[in-house]
């Protein structure tokens, strides 16, 4: 038997979103392998013809990158059409403060609403604020029982501070020593909701962006 190098199809010119060829390159390319088919055909030894079998593999193979395309397609339509579903669920959010571990957006004036959970068996808690350089703004003693609590904006000394982004961490501590550190959860309007490519977001009071699930409370503004 003759042997057969697979005749396989030139790659597109232009690549789809997701790396595979769009279905306008995928017709393009089936008339350009049906002609090195032809070709193949005409130009076979006719004392040792080319099996018909082999010809079966390269249309099965064709075939098969035709359907990869095709589910390719469609999994991108159906992922396009769920993310439209995630908006308009979410989309009822935006107006509501919802409680996260994001940065909260201080106003200079309205107090920042926080919601801090100290370990089991602190005698003392204390709430750190940090600016966006990561700079300590202010250490203030808060209870050990859980509870929301709200932060007036001052630094340490007692000192205003000004309107930005402020990240907040609290400490346990037990006779005077340091037993567990975290994030402390904030409330932040919501003032958008968006679509990306990871699926929908949400965006907060200053520009912070969280996504649904990180969001472990709803209120309203």
């Amino acid at each position: 038997m003759t042997s057969l190098s697979p005749v396989t199809a030139s790659a597109p010119s232009t690549p789809a979103a997701n790396g595979t060829p769009s279905a306008s390159a995928l017709s393009s390319d089936f008339q350009t392998f049906l002609t090195m088919l032809t070709t193949q055909m005409q130009n076979q030894d006719p004392l040792n013809p080319i099996e018909s079998s082999d010809y079966a593999v390269q249309l099965a193979t064709f075939s098969g990158v035709e359907q990869q395309v095709k589910t390719n397609e469609l999994l991108q339509s159906l992922s396009a059409q769920m993310g439209l579903s995630g908006m308009a669920e979410i989309a009822g959010w935006v107006g509501m403060e919802a409680r996260s571990e994001a940065p909260a957006w201080f106003d200079g004036q309205r107090p920042v609403t926080l919601s801090p959970d100290p370990a089991p068996g602190a005698d003392q808690a204390f709430v750190i604020v940090r600016d966006t350089t990561g700079k300590e703004a202010s250490r203030q003693a808060i209870p050990v029982s859980a509870g929301t609590f709200d932060w007036d904006g001052r630094d340490t000394a007692g000192m205003p501070l000004p309107a930005g982004l402020y990240s907040f961490t609290l400490e346990s501590q037990t006779g005077g020593k340091v037993i567990a550190t975290g994030r402390v959860e904030t409330y932040g309007r919501i003032i958008e909701a968006q679509g990306t490519d990871d699926g929908p977001v949400l965006i907060l009071e200053g520009g912070t962006t969280v996504a649904p699930g990180a969001i472990s409370a709803l209120r309203e503004g």
